[in-house]
């Protein structure tokens, strides 16, 4: 299974500000030039972000963005969830009438359990145990 660039860069986007987190409000700028990744992509993925309340914008000439909440209080499992549109790996997982095997197919099972473990481990990962890791502290991770 691959994450789509949205979650992936969207994760950097929240790590970034998270190892920011106690110096106010971020440009995208900044971020963008931290990460690689460019400004328009950012402005992209920043939309739901705001949208659902992870990420604040703050005006003026010391402005930019800053997230909404602490970093301990924000999963990655909820940014993925949220950039991935959905906690699922399928569609017939959720939708099964989108697929007319839906009924006697044991596979969305295995979907579903899958899907199901993969976000319950990236739910127990918080934004600031990855600031953590970062500096180098491995132990416990999201446990």
């Amino acid at each position: 299974m691959k994450f789509s660039t949205k979650s992936r860069y969207g994760t950097r986007l929240m790590l970034d500000m998270a190892q920011h987190y106690d110096q106010g409000p971020v440009q995208l700028g900044d971020i963008a030039k931290r990460q690689d990744v460019s400004v328009k992509y950012l402005e992209q993925i920043i939309i739901p972000l705001k949208r659902e309340r992870y990420i604040k914008s703050v005006r003026g000439p010391k402005g930019g963005h800053i997230l909404a909440r602490p970093p301990e209080e924000i999963t990655v499992g909820e940014i993925v969830a949220l950039l991935e549109r959905g906690d699922n790996l399928t569609e017939c997982s959720v939708r099964p009438e989108v697929c007319g095997r839906a009924k006697s197919c044991p596979t969305r099972f295995v979907w579903r359990e899958a899907a199901r473990a993969m976000f319950e481990r990236l739910s127990a990962i918080t934004l600031a145990d990855l600031v953590a890791m970062g500096n180098g502290d491995r132990e416990g991770l999201g446990e």
